[in-house]
């Protein structure tokens, strides 16, 4: 057994597309279908607006905040919610209070809910 430190001390600051206050530490590289990193959107954080480059579930662990598609309206989120981009969809998400994800990412998200 290994233990792994990713909190937000190990991450990197991500300005991409416009994003505020946003953290992102890896947790599984890209070498793997799937892809895991650990967002860390501070208070007045944002993940600017972009095309998802494939499926992409956005899993919130602690906080709140919002998430928005195609359309560009907020729908409030909050810890125990996921939220689900097809492949180029476009998307944001922020919080006014700050909220801890995981994202996956892959081509063949199967969601079992």
């Amino acid at each position: 057994m290994r233990i792994y430190d990713f909190d937000e001390k190990q991450g990197k600051t991500i300005d991409r597309f416009g994003s505020e206050n946003l953290t992102v530490t890896g947790l599984l590289g890209a070498s793997g279908d799937t892809p895991l990193v650990c967002m860390y959107i501070g208070k007045n954080g944002t993940v600017g607006r972009h095309d998802a480059v494939s499926q992409q579930l956005f899993m919130v662990v602690s906080g709140e905040g919002w998430v928005s598609g195609a359309d560009g309206e907020r729908v409030a989120i909050r810890a125990g919610q996921a939220a689900f981009w097809e492949k180029n969809e476009s998307h944001a998400s922020g919080s006014e209070s700050g909220m801890t994800v995981i994202v996956a990412e892959s081509e063949q998200l199967n969601m079992r809910l």
